[in-house]
């Protein structure tokens, strides 16, 4: 929660570079524990190979608690008696919720992509490498798209062509899923770069860095509990209904309000 507060105290004239240097480095820890994870496996056994990760995160503790002691906290052009919650702004409760629509896009794809490949009679180690993709298009999208898109008056038409792609793949999906999977796993990469923008939107969306402190608690607090619910719904309609068509109906009408909602906050003006 605290990247989008970092970024818009430390380095409010370059939210777009910084955010996707910081995107780029989430999308490739990903892509490389979906890959290195199974291989560390005969070595350490699964519990070692999961475990192994926690090293690089405490590396990045050391280093970021030396850099925090060399900042200094702006003082804020708002008392505090003026602030007025986020929770009685529309503004902020539509970044909420579109934030939390692009994570539930995001969790029900790290989530079911590949149970849906095996079930239509894709290799799993297939349908694992697969998964392993969508991480890998974020990293060079996460250097492009947001230094670009977030320093642009509106973000709008980014976000709507970017959900588009997703939605492209969700019909794919539905229509011919064993038709062109490497398609479909492209396209829902493409599409899940409305990330950095979802971050880079809460530094952009506020004047004050307290004010962006108070966005980001709103939207990603409310937001992920909003994109954890994706799976867990996801898998209950195939449950019963034995098949993916349900599933990824919901899906994609969760896309397409994540387009309105994006098209509204994508706007420029501030909560």
């Amino acid at each position: 929660m605290l990247i989008p507060v970092v970024v818009k105290e430390s380095f409010p004239h370059a939210v777009g570079r910084v955010t996707g240097i910081y995107t780029a480095a989430l999308a490739a820890g990903g892509g490389f524990g979906a890959t290195f994870t199974p291989m560390l496996e005969p070595l350490l056994g699964w519990r070692g190979a999961v475990g192994a990760w926690a090293a690089l995160s405490a590396g990045a503790l050391v280093v970021w608690a030396t850099g925090a002691r060399h900042g200094a906290t702006p003082a804020s052009r708002i008392a505090d008696g003026e602030r007025r919650s986020m929770l009685r702004r529309p503004l902020a409760w539509a970044v909420t919720a579109f934030f939390g629509l692009q994570a539930c896009v995001a969790y029900v794809a790290m989530g079911w992509l590949s149970e849906l490949f095996v079930s239509e009679g894709i290799p799993r180690t297939t349908a694992g490498l697969m998964l392993a993709l969508i991480n890998i298009i974020g990293i060079p999208l996460s250097f492009l798209i947001p230094p670009i898109a977030l320093n642009r008056n509106s973000q709008s038409g980014w976000i709507v062509g970017l959900a588009s792609c997703s939605l492209a793949a969700i019909v794919g999906l539905a229509v011919a899923p064993a038709a062109a999977p490497w398609l479909w796993t492209v396209l829902l990469g493409v599409g899940m770069a409305v990330f950095p923008l979802g971050l880079g939107l809460i530094a952009l969306r506020t004047r004050e860095t307290s004010e962006t402190t108070d966005l980001s608690a709103m939207a990603q607090g409310f937001g992920y509990l909003l994109g954890a619910s994706g799976p867990f719904l996801f898998g209950v309609l195939h449950g019963i209904t034995g098949t993916w068509t349900a599933s990824l109906a919901l899906l994609a009408a969760v896309i397409v309000a994540e387009m309105i909602l994006g098209w509204v906050v994508g706007r420029p003006r501030f909560v």
